[in-house]
């Protein structure tokens, strides 16, 4: 089934209210800084037709509940995930047992809530279909190279 795109996507006009504008929440990518892994999906997203992205360069420690709250507070989460199309989450190693707790669970989680489209851009995946629809996630790409991640935006670009 082909996938269905917004007219902006397509290259006419966005219809009023539609979200258009993805959401890329990552973190430090295989030496790469969270920036650059951000910047290299958003220019594979961009290629692909869709509009420029909202980045939010995500921190290489996990963070406190305390502190991971405090910090996607000050980032507006909740406000950006809102005015979101969807949300690519980027992550080095994406495993079961290394999401408890992190920006990437919370980050997914609130996606779910608000009803937005999630996918996820790891450098290996460890994840089995049953830990991806806890996290409600559409599709995980693997990419490890600067020119997988742009490959990797290029192809969300033609799903969401």
């Amino acid at each position: 089934m082909p996938a269905l795109r917004t007219p902006a996507a397509r290259g006419g006009r966005a219809l009023p209210g539609v979200p258009t504008t993805p959401v890329i929440g990552t973190g430090p990518f295989g030496g790469r800084s969270a920036e650059r892994v951000a910047a290299l999906i958003a220019r594979g997203l961009q290629q692909g037709g869709t509009p420029a992205a909202d980045v939010l360069a995500l921190p290489a420690e996990e963070e406190s509940p305390a502190e991971l709250g405090e910090l996607l507070e000050r980032h507006h989460l909740d406000v950006r995930l809102r005015a979101a199309r969807a949300v690519i989450l980027g992550r080095w190693r994406l495993q079961e047992r290394t999401l408890a707790r992190s920006a990437f669970f919370e980050i997914a989680t609130r996606a779910r809530q608000a009803g937005v489209p999630a996918y996820a851009v790891a450098g290996r995946s460890r994840l089995d279909s049953f830990d991806a629809r806890i996290l409600d996630l559409q599709l995980v790409i693997e990419a490890s190279s600067e020119r997988a991640l742009v490959a990797a935006g290029r192809t969300l670009a033609s799903v969401i």
